[in-house]
């Protein structure tokens, strides 16, 4: 991973995607505490205007037209959307955890405070996606719903697809209780006991081998992960669980340069 200042605005980038893309800090935006500065939630109670500007300033830091954004409504779902036109500004967003496009002209862009970002690409049939990845979707396996999506509409072949792991919240935050230890249970078997890590008599989940042990089965096998923890650095990151819920959304945009 490495890091682009574009201006006050930083985002964080794998040195290993060739594609237009980045993982947008809290740094330069107009939002005040406690979603200083750079949110993107339009419910966490920051003002609309506020999001509107801090999304504007991400597009021109990278060079592209706002309208040429295509994001969801996320809900801890394994709901994939295939999309070859930008979503207009003036309609409703479709409930979705990932999106994928061979369009160059569409920006994905998705929302994040802990939860993981995966992002997708084959550069042979020249298609990306994103997907969000909480508890919820890793117990769905929103991951491997992607790669088959991706498979499905565009032909790629799961060996061909290059996937990468954001900031999210790592292991050494992230202790979960009873109800969700048996739905890992459940969606991960015998692999589990990989996932689910023992501390001080807690019990913490790594959603970061969770999601990069579904891209494996799912024949994917080139896979980076960014191991930035967004509740170690609450200086460059929202984290829900670091913050107690009052926390904004950091941003992460991905797109085909035509």
């Amino acid at each position: 991973m490495a890091w682009r200042d574009y201006g006050e605005l930083r985002a964080y980038e794998f040195e290993t995607l060739p594609v237009l893309h980045g993982f947008f800090t809290r740094h330069g935006g107009v939002s005040p505490a406690p979603w200083e500065s750079l949110n993107h939630g339009g419910t966490v109670g920051d003002i609309r205007t506020n999001v509107v500007e801090n999304r504007r300033r991400v597009f021109a830091a990278i060079g592209r037209p706002v309208e040429s954004i295509f994001d969801v409504w996320q809900v801890h779902s394994a709901t994939v959307v295939v999309t070859d036109a930008p979503r207009p500004l003036d309609q409703p967003h479709q409930s979705a955890d990932a999106i994928i496009t061979n369009n160059p002209e569409i920006t994905l862009m998705m929302r994040f405070a802990d939860c993981v970002p995966v992002m997708f690409y084959d550069p042979k049939k020249q298609v990306v996606g994103i997907a969000h990845a909480g508890w919820q979707g890793t117990v769905k396996k929103i991951a491997s719903a992607t790669v088959l999506a991706m498979q499905k509409h565009y032909g790629c072949l799961p060996a061909d697809i290059w996937a990468g792991i954001g900031p999210s919240i790592g292991p050494d935050h992230y202790e979960v209780g009873t109800d969700v230890i048996e739905q890992v249970r459940q969606s991960f078997g015998a692999r589990s006991d990989e996932i689910l890590i023992s501390v001080n008599s807690h019990t913490h989940l790594n959603l970061w081998l969770a999601n990069k042990i579904t891209l494996n089965e799912s024949g994917v096998n080139t896979v980076s992960i960014a191991e930035e923890c967004t509740a170690c650095h609450l200086e460059d990151w929202y984290s829900h669980r670091g913050e107690h819920g009052k926390a904004g959304r950091f941003g992460a945009v991905l797109a085909l340069e035509g």
